[in-house]
């Protein structure tokens, strides 16, 4: 799965697989899958190993299950089948309804020793952008935000329309970080109009996210940064939060970050439409504001960033 993580963000809509090859106690190949469109981390791999007489006495491990269609590529199973890699360890079986299963089948039937289902928790939560996409028929969705530390996500007037920070300049590139990971970002028109948010990944190296903006009222102006060429921008007028979803699972986003504003998030969660929730507390205050979405999930990490906290929740 570390080797898989290469990929994060990159392999979009496709999942990031990890696979190693293994003789006699030895890695001798290894692979993740490229950017979309390219090789799949079984053929990555296959492809890393220098002899490949050795691949016919080889284990072959990979988070998921391979393919067994055609896409942009050939299916994954026929080339394990074709260097007659005698084993087979896959992490979880592919829920897309095109494999589910078929590979295994298909590698079965040409007398391959397969296992399944080891490691497979930590394969399914690696995977959960994939897995909710296919399974939930939406994006995998984290909701994001600061609060102060007496609960205030921003203050009650601003003199300017710009971010007032709550968060030190390594949370925000933190943030940036996650921006480059997640296909799409979304925000209220409140927030469009108080800061004025960019939201690309200028602090980190990576792709842009798909800005997506709710103007329910149909307010905004192309003047916003948010509509400016650095990256597409999707814009919804009277939708509910599930036809929004609906939506973006058609156009194939299989995550996105909701940042705001509370409004926005708290939609998120009153409809219980969420997936993971990233929280940081700065250490500033303010004497009135608007209070921080309030909600409920399973705390599973939490540590400092410098004067900041940073807690990670699950939707249970």
């Amino acid at each position: 799965m570390q080797i898989a993580k290469n990929g994060l963000g990159t392999t979009r809509p496709n999942p990031m697989v990890g696979s190693v090859i293994v003789y006699n106690n030895s890695i001798i190949g290894e692979g993740y899958t490229s950017l979309y469109g390219s090789n799949h981390a079984e053929v990555n791999a296959i492809q890393s190993v220098y002899d490949k007489s050795l691949l016919k006495q080889a284990t072959i491990y990979v988070t998921l299950e391979p393919c067994s269609h055609f896409g942009k590529t050939p299916p994954c199973s026929d080339l394990i089948i074709k260097h007659q890699i005698p084993n087979i360890v896959i992490g979880c079986i592919d829920d897309n309804p095109e494999v589910a299963g078929k590979g295994i089948k298909k590698l079965k039937n040409a007398g391959c020793n397969v296992t399944v289902g080891v490691l497979e928790e930590d394969c399914k939560a690696h995977h959960k952008r994939f897995f909710a996409f296919h399974n939930k028929k939406r994006p995998y969705i984290i909701l994001k935000w600061a609060e102060t530390s007496n609960g205030f996500i921003a203050p009650k007037t601003k003199i300017k329309n710009k971010p007032v920070w709550i968060t030190n300049q390594y949370s925000r590139q933190l943030v940036h970080k996650w921006r480059a990971e997640e296909q799409a970002i979304l925000v209220g028109t409140n927030t469009v109009i108080k800061d004025d948010p960019v939201l690309n990944v200028r602090h980190w190296t990576g792709e842009n996210p798909i800005r997506v903006v709710l103007d329910r009222n149909n307010i905004l102006t192309t003047e916003y940064s948010i509509f400016n060429n650095e990256a597409e921008t999707i814009t919804f007028k009277d939708h509910s939060i599930k036809e929004i979803c609906n939506h973006l699972y058609k156009q194939n986003i299989n995550s996105i970050i909701i940042e705001g504003g509370a409004k926005t998030l708290q939609q998120f969660i009153d409809e219980n439409i969420w997936d993971e929730a990233r929280v940081f507390t700065g250490p500033v205050t303010f004497k009135e504001g608007i209070i921080a979405p309030t909600f409920s999930g399973q705390l599973t990490l939490e540590e400092k960033i410098k004067n900041d906290t940073l807690k990670i929740y699950t939707n249970d």
